[in-house]
């Protein structure tokens, strides 16, 4: 069909199968699928209505000849079918109904033919050799798709920066404004925030990505995940406080890679202490945004998490975020933490808790509530700056700019002396 996910689906599913109302058609079927080396018994008895139900609890064949004599509104009926149809399956209709407006509908909807019963076993088989040779035909634009794919981590130094606020508002702004297919994976899985922010029910298909990696593949990925809009898909969750995370990360990989084929952009919100047990989750990322408070624990943390990032993910591009930033008042100034953490503070969002409560009250991103406000400009330019990235290579995280070790760098002495006479930013 034409979902927009991945196309090629599991190797492992049926070369054919046919949904059929009547024994006449059967007659046809049945032989010619043992002309082309298919099972027989894949000629099955029910029209598309038995097809939908069956194609719900396993993987779709390669080429699906469906009946639509018994349908009442075969676009409606075809619509149902894509949603439980693996992408990439070639899709023959067969009917009564002789309406060229009725064909031109449903080749719109992706259906490759649509033939009028009685059937004739010749013209059949003309149909089948051809689906047969479009299927097998190679997919040049999947490539060119897997090649455009750029996946943004958001990191947070510590709990409260805001680094969720930024990784929804940047999945948002990749689909709405930029019209990207986008998926973000939010990884705090007990206390995740990404489905809550736009007023949306979690669902169970993270947790079940977990429990059970080996089911992830295409057709998972578009039943399980939430979705915010045409472009915006969410895998969140909300697991039991008293159900542990026990997992190897498998999950998290495979996931990335059916995202990589189905979306043009990925956003993951990432906890900090993910990367503890789980450095490989970042194997595939190209860029990392380090959210931070400009206090002495986020210099602090930002050296050792820069510091990570430089020797276990060479290959990631790494921005610094400042968040909520007052514009007077702070632990540490801007130059004294850039000089801290031996990097240039990429992007600083202001501090606007009045923006930040209008969000939640109307269950909508910070950067979807608050579009007119000099954070969301600030939010908006950080994703524009992401997606100019996607059109190059990404490169390991300014090898030259910091020539010296980024631990120890810090004069904690000279810097809780500075913080001493300044007053606390309240966040």
């Amino acid at each position: 069909m034409n979902a927009p996910w991945k196309v090629g689906g599991n190797a492992n599913r049926d070369s054919f199968a046919a949904y059929v109302c009547d024994d006449a058609a059967l007659d046809v079927m049945r032989p010619l699928a043992a002309d082309f080396g298919w099972a027989p018994e894949n000629c099955m008895r029910g029209g598309l209505r038995t097809a939908v139900q069956a194609l719900s609890v396993k993987s779709s064949p390669a080429i699906l000849v469906i009946d639509l004599s018994e349908s009442g509104d075969p676009l409606a009926d075809i619509n149902a079918l894509a949603e439980v149809c693996e992408p990439g399956t070639v899709v023959i209709a067969i009917g009564q109904v002789n309406d060229v407006r009725l064909y031109r509908d449903l080749l719109a909807s992706g259906i490759h033919d649509y033939l009028l019963k009685p059937l004739s076993a010749a013209h059949m088989r003309d149909t089948l050799t051809h689906a047969q040779a479009i299927f097998a035909a190679p997919r040049v634009a999947d490539a060119s798709t897997a090649k455009q794919h750029i996946s943004t981590a958001v990191i947070g130094t510590r709990g409260g920066v805001g680094a969720s606020t930024i990784a929804t508002s940047m999945a948002w702004l990749f689909a709405t404004d930029h019209k990207q297919p986008t998926a973000l994976l939010d990884l705090d899985i007990h206390f995740g925030t990404g489905a809550l922010s736009m007023d949306l029910e979690p669902g169970r298909g993270l947790t079940d990505a977990i429990e059970n990696p080996g089911r992830i593949d295409g057709l998972f990925i578009e039943r399980a995940m939430i979705r915010a809009n045409d472009n915006l898909s969410i895998l969140s969750a909300e697991a039991p406080i008293n159900t542990p995370l026990l997992t190897d990360g498998s999950a998290f990989v495979h996931l990335e890679e059916e995202f990589r084929q189905a979306f043009e952009m990925t956003v993951i919100d990432l906890p900090r202490n993910m990367l503890i047990n789980f450095p490989h989750v970042l194997s595939e990322v190209n860029i990392v945004l380090l959210v931070t408070e400009m206090s002495l624990a986020g210099a602090r943390d930002a050296i050792r998490l820069l510091s990570w990032l430089k020797s276990s993910a060479p290959h990631t591009q790494v921005i610094v975020v400042a968040n909520k930033v007052h514009p007077s008042v702070g632990e540490i100034s801007k130059a004294d933490f850039e000089a801290s953490i031996e990097r240039k503070i990429s992007f600083s969002v202001p501090f606007d808790l009045k923006a930040a409560t209008h969000a939640a009250k109307l269950g909508q991103t910070f950067a979807e509530a608050n579009r007119a406000s000099k954070a969301g400009t600030v939010i908006r330019e950080m994703a524009q700056a992401v997606r100019n990235i996607t059109v190059t290579t990404a490169k390991p995280a300014e090898a030259g700019t910091a020539k010296k070790s980024l631990l120890g760098k810090i004069d904690l002495m000279s810097l809780l002396s500075k913080k001493d006479k300044a007053v606390p930013a309240a966040y």
